[in-house]
């Protein structure tokens, strides 16, 4: 089926659809990953984007089970120079094709990914509207005029689980280079804050003896405390942290109360909490290959990111944080820690999924907090 993908600036590309037969809008941006489509297409941190992979071939491996990082895929549509129809992998369950298809995501391929992505890079990121079911140019034009930009909205409420659960699966060892064992024969009980968090997540801590608590990000902070937790975990999640003012009062009431640890949109969160200033990036950081340095140990840690907003060091230091990380990409805070209190967070991924394993060692930082604490 033919595919067209117009962008707010009149940029159009014109190419053949894939997944479902649909029109959808989203905020588009690349991803620098050479494998790890699956994550990519359920990380809940994509909810209101459209993804461009900037490796040509994508579905080559297909499906499994085993990779999802949420329910489904969340990403609005993905976007490829070629799409694979016949995927070849013992793990494959289906194609991405019938994935998308199932789950009523479009796609387009056989169009100049490397002419989108450098148009994002020198513009920046900006709304875009794909259709694989036919609509004139003229319809989608109008449509993308009157939807609202990723700026002010509260994605967090479209991700988040309904109810709290227990989480009970522990990551697999074969996957980790490292030791994935329980660090103590008592584990310590975490309360996790879900903005769209991602399962790998709470894999890993499962792995290393924490018993999970997930909490809906409105949760009242009575009902947190009321579990009486170890330690309080902020996830990752999509959108502008500025308006989840829900999620911001909630890390506001619980500061000090006991060990917390932020990734991603939960990093931004805590920033937020304490008074800092959060800016949007001009065209974000999605991928599996993003060079961090840790400040205190010199050590250049390979991350994997996704995340359009960034702090502003300045309001950070005046909060009452140390920085602890830094993109060397373009300079921005990738981590930090308060200078009295047991709280620390990343802008980054630790729990590699996809990507590689560099960071894994904050969730053991985290438990020796708890510890420490206790």
């Amino acid at each position: 089926m033919d595919a067209i993908l117009l962008l707010e600036d009149g940029t159009l590309f014109k190419g053949k659809g894939f997944g479902a037969e649909a029109t959808t809008i989203g905020e588009v941006v690349f991803n620098t990953g050479m494998t790890g489509y699956q994550e990519i297409l359920t990380d809940p941190s994509y909810k209101g984007q459209m993804v461009t992979m900037t490796y040509p071939h994508i579905g080559n491996y297909g499906i499994n089970e085993e990779d999802v990082e949420s329910k489904g895929p969340q990403v609005e549509a993905l976007i490829a120079r070629e799409h694979c129809p016949r995927p070849s992998n013992f793990r494959s369950t289906e194609s991405l094709h019938a994935y998308l298809k199932r789950h009523k995501i479009p796609g387009i391929h056989q169009i100049d990914t490397r002419k989108l992505t450098r148009h994002i890079r020198e513009a920046g990121a900006m709304m875009g509207i794909l259709s694989t079911n036919g609509e004139s140019l003229e319809e989608l034009k109008k449509k993308l005029e009157t939807h609202p930009k990723i700026e002010g909205r509260d994605l967090v409420q479209y991700v988040t689980t309904k109810e709290r659960y227990q989480w009970e699966d522990a990551a697999k060892k074969h996957w980790y280079y490292e030791k994935l064992s329980p660090l103590d024969k008592k584990p310590f009980r975490v309360a996790a804050l879900d903005f769209g968090i991602k399962r790998n997540i709470l894999r890993l801590m499962t792995a290393l003896g924490m018993e999970v608590t997930v909490f809906p990000a409105s949760t009242p902070v009575e009902e947190i405390k009321a579990m009486n937790p170890d330690g309080i975990f902020l996830s990752n999640g999509p959108g502008d942290p500025a308006a989840v003012t829900y999620a911001i009062d909630t890390v506001k009431a619980l500061i000090g109360y006991k060990p917390m640890f932020g990734i991603c949109l939960g990093h931004q969160i805590l920033g937020l909490a304490f008074g800092a200033q959060t800016y949007k990036l001009k065209f974000g950081h999605h991928g599996s290959n993003h060079p961090v340095k840790n400040l205190a140990s010199g050590d250049i840690e390979i991350t994997a990111q996704n995340h359009n907003f960034a702090h502003h060091p300045e309001a950070l230091e005046k909060a009452g944080f140390e920085i602890t990380h830094m993109n060397l990409n373009d300079k921005t805070v990738e981590g930090m820690k308060h200078k009295e209190l047991p709280i620390f967070s990343v802008q980054h991924h630790p729990e590699a999924s996809p990507g590689p394993h560099d960071a894994t060692y904050l969730f053991r930082e985290f438990w020796r907090m708890m510890e420490e604490s206790k």
